[in-house]
């Protein structure tokens, strides 16, 4: 099953447009993402997260919305 994970992005670690690149926190997990997709995402938005490129940005409460759920069913921790 595929599946997208929010995450928040923190710092923006590359500007080069097909390489851009951003640290990005996942509950207390954070790590590098490609955001070559998402142009216009800047430090403070929610992005869809999927094996390593966001792919979308999402509001900051349905992307709380999906961090309780996965704190409920325990996957959160598996993100690492």
């Amino acid at each position: 099953m595929c599946l997208g994970i929010p995450g928040l992005v923190e710092e923006i670690l590359n500007s080069e447009p097909l390489e851009r690149s951003a640290r990005v926190r996942f509950g207390g997990i954070s790590k590098e993402i490609n955001i070559a997709f998402v142009p216009t995402v800047a430090v403070g938005d929610y992005v869809i997260v999927h094996v390593g490129f966001a792919i979308s940005v999402i509001n900051e409460s349905e992307a709380k919305r999906v961090f309780r759920y996965l704190e409920e069913i325990g996957d959160l921790e598996d993100l690492g």
